[in-house]
């Protein structure tokens, strides 16, 4: 085993300590410090020095059955990573290399080796790992161009387009021949960056009016897919305005996450029967076959400058939690990230 010496004899972590009913509060949670171990057989110790926080992880906080099994109570909660290793008992991994795994929330882990993926510090920022050419950007990706089957010269509306996933929706749109790009975002500031940075045509601010009349003046000849980050009523504004044969690919819904009562679906549904419309819901683990086709071209267009990233980063592992539920907020521009 090869290790470093000097290492902390305890690191932070965030345990789950009760289930959230609507809005997760501080008291769900609590920051508490456990002994860094060091790493047995086919093991590394890492030192995170980014972590992601995303909203499909206040699904994970509820016990209801779902694609990904729940959190456990008292237990440290987990999440994307990028982090540097510091002792490594596993062949192929070095200590000084870069890797990339799940156990975040916490500010040392020990990872399975099969478990992480090294990353290049210079390729690429490692926070983009996180992010831009990480598991939010394959999102946008198959979403898209897979799921969506986006073709050149379709019109593309995407929710939460200031987002770490919408923003690069409406770009890789634009790249790949969009005929018409539009965004919605929760404030004037957020429709402004969509516009003069990430070169959407229209935006609008979906507080400021009907999503579904702010729609139709933004795209009047209809849209032909819909990329949904929100779900509620820019579901049923996309599907009054979706084209013949257009598609509507489902991320995320995180209008209705915090919710305890349930929640009315869009009243318009027949109008797919009309337009022969379709509905498909995706999850990105679905799609890791794209990854290296991914990394090629959405990298190169990172290397370019012909695709933009915003990042909102917040500091230190204390602060993960407001991270969090600022992402839940819509307080961030683009990938919300946590810099240990």
């Amino acid at each position: 085993m090869t290790d470093t010496p000097q290492l902390p004899a305890v690191s932070r972590e965030w345990h789950l300590v009760s289930r959230p009913v609507g809005w997760p509060k501080p008291e769900d949670f609590a920051l508490v410090e456990a002994e860094v171990r060091q790493p047995g057989e086919g093991q590394v110790l890492v030192r995170n020095k980014y972590v992601s926080v995303d909203p499909y992880m206040r699904g994970r906080m509820s016990a209801a059955k779902s694609y990904v099994a729940p959190f456990e109570l008292g237990k440290v909660m987990q999440g994307g990573a990028v982090g540097e290793v510091v002792a490594s008992n596993a062949e192929g991994i070095e200590v000084g290399d870069h890797v990339l795994h799940f156990f975040g929330w916490r500010e040392y882990a020990v990872v399975d080796a099969k478990q992480a993926v090294k990353v290049d510090p210079e390729a690429a920022p490692l926070s983009t790992y996180l992010g831009v050419l990480g598991m939010t950007g394959l999102t946008a990706y198959a979403g898209l161009l897979r799921t969506a089957s986006f073709k050149e010269g379709d019109s593309v509306f995407v929710s939460g387009a200031a987002g770490a996933v919408g923003s690069q929706v409406g770009q890789i749109a634009k790249l790949k021949g969009a005929s018409r790009v539009i965004g919605s975002a929760g404030s004037d500031e957020k429709v402004k960056l969509l516009i003069e940075e990430y070169g959407f045509d229209a935006a609008f601010n979906y507080k400021s009016g009907p999503v579904g009349e702010q729609l139709r003046e933004a795209a009047p000849d209809g849209v032909d897919v819909y990329f949904d980050n929100v779900g509620g009523d820019h579901l049923e504004a996309a599907i009054g305005s979706l084209n013949q044969g257009g598609r509507i690919a489902v991320c995320g819904m995180i209008s209705v996450y915090n919710s305890t009562e349930p929640v009315p679906g869009p009243k318009n549904l027949a109008r797919l029967i009309q337009t022969r419309g379709r509905i498909e819901g995706f999850l990105v683990g679905d799609h890791y076959d794209l990854q290296q086709q991914f990394v090629q071209e959405v990298g190169a267009w990172v290397r370019s400058g012909e695709l933009k990233y915003s990042e909102t980063v917040v500091e230190g592992v204390e602060n993960n939690l407001e991270a969090f539920f600022g992402v839940l907020r819509g307080d961030n521009i683009g990938k919300m990230i946590v810099k240990l």
